[in-house]
């Protein structure tokens, strides 16, 4: 078995392969092994909670609103926390996983960093 290398984000051990990519299952980056160390883009996207503060991949963050969840009866309340799995671009910025719920994308205006 060959030894993979640690995550460039976050130097955690616990890589794996998925494909043609190299995926850190602590912060979520995903690169490719064949690519330079310095050679990867930096993100241009900055997400910001309701207050202005900058949101990262694995920040904690509670929900400022009791929000609807489309398609089910039930709501999720005010200061439920939320780990960010991962920041995306589109309508909803936020990629994250609720205890109960599931996974779910939300909109880092209904947001805040704890």
């Amino acid at each position: 078995m060959s030894q993979l290398p640690p995550c460039p984000a976050c130097n955690s051990p616990y890589t794996y392969e998925d494909q043609e990519f190299l995926i850190c299952p602590e912060c979520a980056h995903q690169w490719s092994p064949n690519s330079p160390a310095g050679d990867e883009p930096e993100t241009a996207m900055q997400v910001r909670d309701s207050n202005g503060n900058l949101l990262a991949d694995g920040d904690f963050v509670t929900v400022i609103k009791d929000l609807k969840i489309k398609g089910a009866s039930s709501v999720l309340k005010v200061g439920t926390k939320v780990k960010i799995l991962r920041l995306v671009d589109g309508d909803h910025d936020i990629d994250c996983r609720i205890e109960g719920i599931g996974p779910m994308m939300l909109k880092s205006e209904f947001v805040k960093k704890v």
